[in-house]
């Protein structure tokens, strides 16, 4: 192929007309058959600054739902406003059937909808256990005056015991439950708090970016517990930028950008959709982002940022190992693993 000649590009999917999630066409903000949260008119500005500007979104209920975008695209701060820990500017949203908004946090995951967070919030000081003992529902003895009659609260501390001496099982922590919280590693608190959302008995689990700083040797185990939650009759929605967990465990895709939805659809299709590509790699870039590792979308992300430029003739194509190619400049060197980027990965 001579050097001016234009690679073959692959077009992108075309997004399904319908699906069995959803009631009409498949769009951004399209209607599902049974939803179990519905958002309209969402808007959380900071200053000059909208953060969050959601026209309309709605969640299945008992399926994964993934929330992707780039960083800064109001994932988070959406999170915060549908769980109480923040609260917009305008808008209404609904968790089975029943207003949410403006209730707070506490009042939220009463009624079944819990999260967890991207930087973990388990207490350092505290054991394991104890730590999964702060999850469980109307304990009696949290009362100043019920608390010191013990045969009000032993019977039910006892269930609640048990309940997470299971989950901590399930989640192959027992081993650590006499150990203080601060001694676990980070993968491990992620698997904390996931068990420690479970001790409420939750509708809906809202997980943000769980595989984060997370070692690759626990990213299966999360994965699995993360379907086991589906298994068990919960919804799930989560903040991920680990498009391969994306692919491999969500039934839907929700994708944000500058706080708005751009885009719905089945994860197969949604990969390949222009306006998520170019909300994730800019424009001009007809890449599934499937294929792309983290470090290939990180790698994008900071040649943009240096206002770097490429020549379509000047470059070359290089393959991955998972079959996914990035343009690089013909004189580029060629790639190579170093220890930093095994201790990036670790992180």
């Amino acid at each position: 192929m001579s050097d001016t000649t234009t690679p073959q590009a692959t077009s992108p999917a075309t997004p399904p007309a319908t699906h069995a999630l959803v009631d009409g066409p498949v769009g951004p903000g399209c209607k599902k058959v049974d939803p179990i949260v519905v958002a309209d008119g969402v808007i959380r500005q900071f200053g000059g600054l909208t953060a969050v500007d959601v026209e309309h979104v709605e969640i299945p209920r008992g399926m994964i739902t993934a929330l992707i975008g780039p960083n800064g695209a109001g994932k988070t701060t959406f999170f915060n406003l549908l769980t109480g820990f923040d609260r917009p500017n305008k808008g209404a949203w609904s968790f089975e059937g029943q207003s949410l908004a403006h209730v707070p946090s506490h009042k939220v995951a009463r009624r079944g909808m819990v999260r967890t967070f991207q930087l973990t919030k388990s207490l350092g000081r505290l054991t394991v256990l104890q730590n999964m003992l702060l999850g469980a529902r109307d304990q009696r003895g949290e009362g100043l005056f019920a608390a010191l009659v013990k045969p009000l609260w032993k019977a039910q501390e006892e269930a609640n015991t048990a309940r997470a001496d299971n989950l901590l099982a399930r989640f192959k922590l027992d081993e650590k439950r006499e150990d203080y919280a601060a001694s676990l590693s980070g993968g491990q608190r992620k698997l904390l708090e996931m068990a420690r959302a479970l001790m409420s008995e939750p509708t809906l689990v809202m997980l943000d970016e769980p595989m984060a700083g997370v070692n690759p040797a626990l990213t299966q185990s999360l994965l699995d517990h993360v379907r086991g939650l589906k298994d068990d009759g919960m919804t799930v929605l989560f903040v991920e930028h680990d498009m391969h967990m994306v692919r491999h465990i969500s039934d839907w895709v929700i994708v944000m950008a500058e706080g708005k939805v751009v885009a719905e659809g089945p994860p197969e299709t949604i990969m390949q959709n222009k306006a998520v590509v170019d909300a994730y790699l800019g424009a001009h870039h007809d890449t599934d982002l499937g294929t792309l590792t983290n470090q290939q979308v990180e790698q994008i992300h900071e040649d943009a940022d240096a206002g770097a430029t490429v020549a379509p003739d000047a470059t070359a194509r290089r393959t991955t190992g998972r079959g996914a190619s990035v343009a690089q400049p013909t004189d580029a060197p060629p790639a190579r693993a170093t220890d930093a980027d095994d201790q990036e990965a670790q992180r």
